[in-house]
């Protein structure tokens, strides 16, 4: 059961980062890495959450259906795994923005409880290289996001 925790940190606002993490448009799969067009849906969403399936055809496919939480006072987005073709009950993501001068750095908490033979392997891996991974697919998020809040 890996915990992965890292942080990044970049010149967006907060509120510039809380809405790209709580954006769950047509535009999701193009700025997140881990999230495949054809391995996302919008179930239903409501003021400071939403209930999503999202996934990757990485690794012979994994997906979640997850229930976002957001709060923009406190700066947080809890991510919580409703079911899985990888990942058990209890895994989850959280973040938190913490304004810094100049922009935001994002806290980051990953919990990854495997429920499959695949899932275990993918769990070892994320034990080992997971932090430099996951780092450098939030920094390409966020670089999207910014990329797309240039032209407004």
């Amino acid at each position: 059961m890996p915990t992965i925790h890292f942080h990044v940190q970049t010149k967006l606002a907060p509120a510039v980062v809380m809405a790209g993490l709580t954006d769950f448009g047509a535009s999701r799969s193009e700025v997140w890495p881990n999230v495949d067009r054809e391995n996302f849906k919008l179930h239903a969403s409501g003021q400071g959450w939403a209930e999503v399936t999202e996934g990757s055809s990485i690794a012979g496919g994994v997906w979640e259906r997850e229930r976002y939480t957001w709060n923009e006072a406190t700066g947080t987005v809890a991510v919580e795994t409703l079911e899985s073709n990888t990942w058990g009950e209890g895994s989850r993501w959280d973040y938190r923005l913490v304004p810094v001068a100049g922009g935001t750095r994002i806290d980051v908490t990953a919990v990854r409880n495997p429920h499959s033979v695949k899932a275990r392997l993918i769990a070892f891996g994320l034990s080992i290289f997971g932090p430099a991974i996951l780092r450098g697919q939030m920094a390409q998020a966020l670089a999207r996001i910014s990329a797309s809040n240039a032209g407004r």
